[in-house]
């Protein structure tokens, strides 16, 4: 593995975190549901990345504290987006499992924001978008780390 700290490897480092940071952030900005915050979103696509869970497993995977996380959850209960269920295995737990609503919700988000990225990537010439699809499941990976 190159050193990455130093030189041209650095150079592209930096530009790489610079160019998802402003992605990320105009992809935010093409939201379905105005009345979401991004991290009721985040919780969200968790769930459908990643299945039922406790509130506690929740809070791990999104990285904030568990009573955070029971905020969240109970806001986005309120909004019919989710509903806690009985644990089958430890009954003073709850899982926390997605409604068909949210499902909803998250596939137009879902083709909404594919369609202004495919939008953008239009602009591309083939070589850069045979490059760009090629980089994607790499992507993908530093994402899941």
């Amino acid at each position: 593995m190159p050193d990455l700290n130093h030189g041209d490897d650095a150079a592209a480092v930096n530009s790489l975190r610079s160019a998802v940071m402003r992605l990320s952030r105009r992809l935010k900005h093409q939201r379905v549901d105005e009345s979401l915050s991004p991290t009721e979103i985040s919780v969200l696509g968790t769930l459908a990345r990643c299945g039922n869970a406790t509130p506690g497993e929740l809070a791990r995977k999104e990285h904030v504290q568990p009573p955070s996380m029971t905020r969240i959850v109970a806001l986005l209960e309120a909004k019919g987006l989710v509903r806690l269920e009985p644990h089958p295995e430890d009954r003073r737990q709850k899982v926390v499992t997605q409604t068909d609503k949210a499902e909803a919700m998250l596939e137009e988000a879902r083709r909404k924001r594919n369609a202004w990225l495919a939008g953008l990537a239009e602009v591309l010439e083939e070589d850069e978008w045979a490059k760009l699809r090629a980089a994607a499941p790499v992507l993908e990976k530093l994402a899941q780390i």
